[in-house]
């Protein structure tokens, strides 16, 4: 039986809908639209693509319905959902809540970016194209403005969190979600109909397989993996709050639709007109901040400047959308084992993140400390990305295989047989045989690509913080 050493009623979605807007904003974030794109512009476009689409499609879909079954089914957030179920297990619940205040030690600091974007594009950035490179460059290095975005940034999460799952996050998700979609779609819509632009949807939708390598597999499987949210505790936290009446497989298929919809149409946003300008597909990280800006000064006029500040609203609103789901993950665990209100919760754990943020931020510029060499917003990011999430999704899935009953989240998966999901043996073999060798694929490789990089130490580190995880999780 769950139990939490909370005694506040549990708070609950208010709809099917807004449960499904609130995960899909989960999902899309910037690795939709800041990431996807350079990361297809880089691995060769539609080969990339392909493979990234089945990836989503058997990896993406069947860990994600994971993660929704064990936190309805135990009705707490990550800690709580392991630690009712098998007390040795709490480790990888403490996994997901330390991978969540970790991202959210620099998550915020690029979202300030994208929200002071917005502001800088209606001041004239786009009057001087040459100059966006250098404009980037000087602004992230500042000491002072990154910071105040940032705080900006970070005070809109808490005021979500603060009003609760459904009269905040819910709220927020139903408005957020429909707004990004029509942002991108009237995006998409210009960049087609410049000349030159069907090269661009050549590019990111014919495959050349003779290009596929194994780096390209990685970075299609890791793409997948980390865009929609997984192996952070966010899906099993929101689980938690969902109805028993809810259909699992439905709500799993539309998320992961809704996820991968942005991401692709982040891509035709951008390919298409990058090539009608003959620009660089693969841009690297600095796609979103300059080559996108000078793409829009290139369009020219009041359309250039309309379609990149809608740009840079939507690049906000995703980011959003994902951070106050990394928020509610450290927030739900103090609610569930520390007793907290909310409020309290919300301002202590925003407090610790904008250490973290100010830490991170100020490590772009040269400033601040080090640690082996490296600022915090790459440790950070290093820990997170090649190390916690991807072990944080192959734990989930062995506990759901190995430790849970077979019969018994077959029960919850199908709303105790009410709900038809024909293809459960698939799903389960997937989850219990396939999926945990392919993801162990993905953090072996991850950091022996952090090693490779001259980043060993903080390898090392991040597999000492899960050993200290697993030795004291019972604390927690």
């Amino acid at each position: 039986m769950a139990t939490s050493t909370s005694t506040q009623p549990r708070d609950t979605w208010g709809s099917k809908l807004g449960f499904v807007m609130a995960a899909a904003g989960s999902a899309v974030g910037l690795g939709n639209i800041w990431k996807f794109p350079y990361t297809a512009g880089e691995s060769g476009g539609g080969a990339f693509v392909a493979i990234y689409l089945v990836f989503v499609i058997f990896i993406g879909f069947s860990v994600m319905l994971t993660e929704f079954a064990i936190g309805r089914k135990t009705g707490l957030s990550a800690v709580g959902a392991f630690k009712s179920t098998d007390r040795r297990w709490t480790f990888t619940g403490v996994m997901g809540v330390v991978s969540g205040l970790l991202i959210m030690g620099f998550y915020p600091v690029v979202g300030g970016w994208a929200l002071a974007y917005i502001f800088k594009v209606g001041g004239g950035l786009l009057s001087a194209p040459s100059a966006i490179g250098d404009s980037f460059g000087g602004f992230i290095s500042d000491p002072i403005q990154p910071i105040m975005w940032m705080g900006i940034y970070l005070l809109m999460n808490v005021v979500i969190v603060m009003r609760g799952v459904s009269g905040g996050i819910e709220k927020a998700g139903k408005v957020l979600m429909p707004l990004l979609f029509v942002i991108l779609i009237i995006v998409s819509v210009k960049g087609l109909s410049l000349p030159g632009a069907s090269a661009g949807l050549k590019f990111l939708f014919t495959p050349d397989f003779s290009k596929v390598d194994s780096s390209v597999v990685l970075a299609a499987l890791g793409q997948a993996f980390f865009s929609l949210s997984l192996g952070m505790g966010c899906m099993m936290t929101y689980g938690s709050y969902l109805k028993k009446k809810e259909n699992l497989v439905q709500t799993t298929g539309m998320v992961t639709a809704m996820d991968t919809g942005v991401a692709i149409l982040a891509g035709i946003a951008m390919f298409p007109a990058m090539f009608a300008f003959g620009m660089e597909p693969a841009a690297g990280p600095g796609l979103v901040f300059v080559v996108v800006p000078q793409l829009f000064a290139e369009m020219g006029g009041a359309i250039g400047i309309l379609l990149a500040l809608l740009f840079f609203i939507g690049l906000t609103v995703a980011a959003l959308t994902s951070s106050v789901s990394l928020l509610e993950v450290v927030v739900s665990y103090l609610i569930d084992e520390k007793g907290m209100k909310r409020s309290t919760a919300v301002l202590s754990a925003s407090a610790v993140m904008s250490v973290l943020c100010v830490f991170a931020s100020l490590s772009l510029g040269g400033i601040g400390p080090t640690l082996f060499g490296t600022g915090a917003f790459d440790i950070f990011d290093l820990l997170t990305d090649k190390i916690f999430l991807a072990v944080g999704g192959m734990l989930v899935c062995i506990f759901a295989g190995w430790r849970l009953s077979k019969a018994d989240l077959e029960k919850e998966i199908t709303n105790n047989g009410e709900v038809p999901f024909p293809l459960f043996g698939l799903w389960y073999n997937l989850v219990k045989y396939i999926i945990p060798v392919a993801i162990a694929i993905v953090a072996i490789m991850g950091i022996k690509s952090g090693f490779d990089s001259g980043k060993g130490a903080i390898m090392l580190l991040g597999i000492g913080i899960i050993a200290i995880a697993g030795l004291f999780s019972k604390k927690f």
